[in-house]
């Protein structure tokens, strides 16, 4: 473990919660996790005589996909849980609000891109927060995005109903400005990034994580020795024909 100079948590912590993090990657997939949802040969064929790559490059290109998808979720839970070690009354409940401060009385949703709620969704978390500070007057709802359009700290405003609805009690904050009023540093976010990337270094040092196992392919030629064959039997095998299916 290293020394990353953050005032706002302490060396142990930030290293305990980055390998916290790291521990949930995936690190490695195999045929059934690679079909779960169904790869489509199809596209697969495209992308690979569009883009000029082998089968191979496209497979492990789509492997690395969706390792990376399970693993955007993982980040949501560093954003998030690291709120937990600030001190100050800073919690992160298991239910009800993602981070809460019962002392300060705010109450805060998080999401990691501005644009990963659709109105329904955006509605129902606003509802939430009328029904909040309608119960509690003293009360402040925060609307963190980790990935705002830019720095801010609004009212959050929303179409409800066909009426636009504001409240200064409901606001829309991005990341830098909540550590902002976590911390009282105007910096403590890009703070808290310029040292990530030397944690993670530590973590993986420690722990000797990184290494992606990937058995599709191994599996794959266990169908058939031309790639290509196999992602076609794996999708269309009990279709009409396919028993008798020829790819060159």
């Amino acid at each position: 473990m290293g020394t990353y100079g953050l005032s706002f948590i302490s060396d142990k912590d930030l290293f305990r919660h980055v390998e916290e993090t790291v521990a949930k990657y995936r690190f490695c997939i195999n045929l059934n996790e690679f079909n779960k949802n169904l790869v489509d040969p199809i596209k697969l064929t495209f992308d690979s005589k569009i883009y000029g790559k082998s089968i191979e490059e496209i497979v492990e290109t789509e492997s690395i996909r969706q390792i990376d998808k399970s693993n955007t979720n993982h980040i949501g839970y560093f954003h998030q849980n690291i709120f937990r070690y600030f001190g100050g009354g800073w919690e992160v409940p298991e239910k009800g609000y993602d981070i809460v401060n019962v002392e300060r009385k705010i109450f805060v949703e998080m999401k990691n891109k501005h644009n990963t709620m659709n109105s329904s969704s955006a509605q129902k978390n606003y509802m939430k927060m009328q029904d909040k500070i309608l119960r509690d007057d003293a009360a402040v709802c925060y609307l963190v995005e980790v990935i705002a359009k830019k720095s801010q700290n609004v009212a959050w405003q929303i179409s409800l109903n066909g009426e636009t609805l504001s409240h200064k009690h409901i606001r829309r904050i991005s990341i830098d400005k909540f550590y902002e009023l976590v911390t009282g540093i105007s910096t403590a976010f890009r703070d808290l990034c310029q040292v990530i990337p030397k944690v993670v270094d530590d973590v993986i040092a420690v722990n000797g994580m990184g290494k992606i196992e990937n058995s599709v392919f191994i599996e794959l030629q266990g169908i058939s020795p031309n790639l290509l064959k196999s992602l076609y039997l794996l999708s269309f095998e009990k279709y009409e024909g396919f028993s008798a299916l020829e790819i060159k």
